[in-house]
């Protein structure tokens, strides 16, 4: 399929509705306040906005202060679900030796663990991510792995299987024209465009060179003039949905936000339980109502005041009837009362994300606790976790497989290629006291040897690093002792009576 004819709707049309959550679900993730008004004041959510805080208009346009608090709730439970798939980092693993030792050279210099760490978070705020394998020759000498946030993509879906995906980005423009660069993944080929058009409208397509952010991929254009071949059969890029199914598309290969209904509503609640706490405080300032007989006169026309600060006051001429002095105002602040609600908001707005309240510091008391009393309380968060590790696993498997391909095509003609094996690290980490106390039991019942237990505290090294620390660890505690086969051997070398 080639690129978009010229002046088209964009984004296309049928990916309206979908684009219009995909704004609503970054709005939340962004914490931005404005944008979150924009959203709600616009035309597709505006129904909804009518009830919501942030759809609300200012008192007075021109007061400055706005009561308003907005608690980044949406972004903590993102951040949340990367940290559980990815704070440990995978591991890659497969059957040839240098195969092995290219992936990870690839996974280290191309800082794919941290890729992965923002690809899971934007995925869990828009439902899906996309890994794109791309290559530049001038930047680095192999592959690089990026990701692609879902509201930059318009994707073709066979059999709910990724069959081809169009990137698109908008480049530096001025205030009458958009350009926007269109970069569309098939198997075998990329194919890039420039397009001059709206704000609505994708306009007419371009060369390259009439933009200098693409004007370097003329270059690489192959004989058709807008297609770089890849030199691979496969689709250089692969989707990664958040979790399934979408409830809001039925039957649909897009995957489904962590705030999706009901949160929207929760989200909204609690930033306007902050706002109601914050004004609390602000009504609750202690003020001083005074009579006009109290105010200091500054003469015709500079008003009156009353000095709070000062400490001797001459007579006043008040009439002695009269019974007005100075008066205390100072509001109560239900305290208790908004801490309960922002309380089970938030509890009830991560159980219905799929974690638990554990991890956003709600019911910890503080006290130490083991790696399996964590799993414990957090079994909820676990077993979304691993639902989710399903969904990454082919998506990761399947990229990392591109780019060893890219790489024996580009940058390494003896590599064979193999689609590697994804292990997930371990998203709690043992409290070292804990696994010194395990190991040292498991001694005592002679029950583990050296080698398993430097497998057991170091589980990221191999064999060859394994075995250097077992030897030294034997040779410093005096356990390394010479073979008894072989020790009359040895003293006949030591006296000189049998040649080495």
């Amino acid at each position: 399929m080639p690129l978009p004819d010229n002046n088209v709707p964009w984004p296309p049309p049928q990916l309206a509705r979908l684009y219009g959550e995909l704004r609503l679900d970054a709005a939340w993730y962004s914490g931005d306040r404005k944008r979150l008004a924009e959203v709600y004041r616009g035309q597709q959510h505006r129904e909804d906005g009518r009830r919501r805080l942030w759809a609300r208009p200012r008192h007075r346009p021109d007061d400055k202060r706005d009561g308003r608090v907005h608690i980044p709730l949406a972004g903590d439970i993102a951040t949340t679900s990367a940290d559980l798939l990815f704070s440990e980092p995978p591991t890659f693993t497969v059957d040839t030796t240098g195969t092995q030792d290219r992936l990870s050279e690839l996974a280290e210099a191309d800082g794919i663990a941290n890729t992965l760490l923002e690809a899971a978070e934007v995925a869990a705020a828009l439902g899906g991510v996309y890994l794109r394998a791309t290559w530049d020759t001038s930047l680095a000498p192999r592959p690089l792995l990026t990701a692609v946030h879902a509201d930059a993509a318009v994707p073709d879906f066979r059999w709910g299987q990724l069959a081809a995906v169009t990137f698109w980005r908008e480049l530096a423009s001025d205030a009458g024209t958009v350009w926007r660069h269109l970069e569309r993944h098939e198997p075998g080929r990329v194919l890039h465009g420039l397009y001059q058009g709206g704000r609505d409208r994708l306009g007419t397509r371009v060369p390259l060179t009439e933009h200098p952010e693409v004007a370097a991929l003329t270059d690489s254009l192959g004989p058709e003039g807008d297609a770089i071949e890849t030199g691979i059969a496969e689709l250089t890029a692969a989707y990664v949905p958040n979790i399934k199914p979408n409830r809001r598309h039925r039957g649909s290969p897009f995957g489904r936000s962590d705030y999706a209904a009901p949160l929207y509503d929760l989200m909204d609640g609690l930033d306007e339980t902050w706002s109601s706490w914050l004004r609390d405080i602000r009504l609750a300032r202690a003020r001083l109502i005074v009579p006009d007989a109290y105010l200091r006169d500054h003469g015709p026309g500079r008003g009156a005041s009353f000095d709070d600060d000062r400490e001797i006051w001459q007579s006043l001429n008040i009439p002695p009837t009269e019974n007005a002095g100075i008066t205390l105002s100072q509001f109560a602040i239900r305290v208790a009362e908004h801490q309960a609600t922002t309380d089970s908001i938030v509890q009830q707005a991560v159980r219905s994300a799929g974690y638990s309240a554990q991890n956003f510091g709600l019911g910890d008391q503080g006290a130490a606790v083991t790696a399996t009393e964590v799993t414990a309380r957090e079994r909820r968060s676990m077993i979304t976790r691993d639902k989710k590790s399903r969904y990454w696993g082919p998506a990761l498997s399947h990229i990392l497989f591109v780019m060893l391909r890219l790489d024996r095509a580009l940058f390494t003609p003896g590599l064979v290629p193999e689609r590697p094996r994804i292990t997930f690290g371990d998203s709690v980490s043992e409290d070292p006291t804990s696994t010194a106390q395990t190991l040292s039991l498991l001694q005592q019942a002679q029950a583990v040897s050296t080698d398993t237990k430097v497998r057991w505290l170091h589980p990221d090294w191999d064999d060859t690093a394994v075995q250097a620390e077992v030897d030294r660890i034997l040779t410093e505690t005096g356990q390394a002792v010479p073979d008894p086969m072989q020790a009359g051997a040895l003293s006949r070398h030591q006296e000189g009576r049998e040649p080495a």
